[in-house]
């Protein structure tokens, strides 16, 4: 039996926990697609806290969360994307220096997670290299992105694993998303990788090379 989510505001709860949920994720995915950037001005207690942490569950590409939902059907790509996601609840801002310190504590995170300036101090500056690092990461992978990149001095290895799939499928893939292309121009010898992995067995089945 479903039980009602009181109190929850994670959508990853809701749907792991199987509470009930209002289907609303048509009208998020119309959101998404018709602009750009929102200011929810809706008063205390009116979902906005889930209404975010949907739309951060959908950007991250998480698919398997919005199984049975009108959006599963809606969205074709399912791409994953870096997610900033700030949240000031709890925080007494009466306190001097809280909000510097929350701020600070998030961009110290996603520096661990993408890559920290060498010369940045300020914590503008370096929230601004994150974001700059992150939009390389998107330009070089905009199709999508490899299960696995290495990159060695001499080489580079593109690999992509198709779960009870072929191994030429899974170069298919490499070569109709692009995901070589960002080291087309380098010179490293590239190496494309395709590989059969069996549910069953828990190993790869059958792997091709191109390179």
């Amino acid at each position: 039996m479903l039980r009602y989510p009181l109190g929850v505001q994670t959508f990853e709860k809701i749907r792991k926990d199987e509470c009930v949920y209002v289907d609303k994720t048509a009208l998020i995915f119309q959101l998404v697609k018709a602009g750009k950037v929102y200011s929810l001005s809706r008063p205390r207690r009116f979902g906005k806290s889930l209404l975010v942490s949907t739309i951060k569950s959908y950007f991250e590409g998480r698919k398997e969360l919005f199984e049975g939902l009108a959006i599963e059907k809606l969205e074709t790509e399912w791409l994953a994307y870096p997610v900033f996601h700030i949240d000031f609840n709890g925080v007494n801002f009466e306190i001097p220096g809280a909000l510097e310190e929350r701020l600070e504590n998030y961009v110290a995170e996603w520096e661990i997670e993408y890559g920290k300036s060498a010369t940045a101090t300020l914590l503008g500056d370096r929230f601004a290299y994150v974001l700059e690092q992150t939009h390389h990461i998107e330009k070089q992978q905009s199709q999508g992105r490899a299960d696995c990149i290495v990159e060695t001095p001499q080489y580079v290895y593109v690999f992509e694993f198709k779960l009870d799939g072929s191994a030429d499928e899974a170069l298919k893939q490499i070569e109709d998303k692009g995901y070589a292309m960002p080291y087309a121009a380098d010179s490293r010898r590239l190496f494309k990788i395709g590989a059969s992995f069996s549910s069953q067995t828990g190993t790869i089945s059958d792997w091709k090379t191109v390179g």
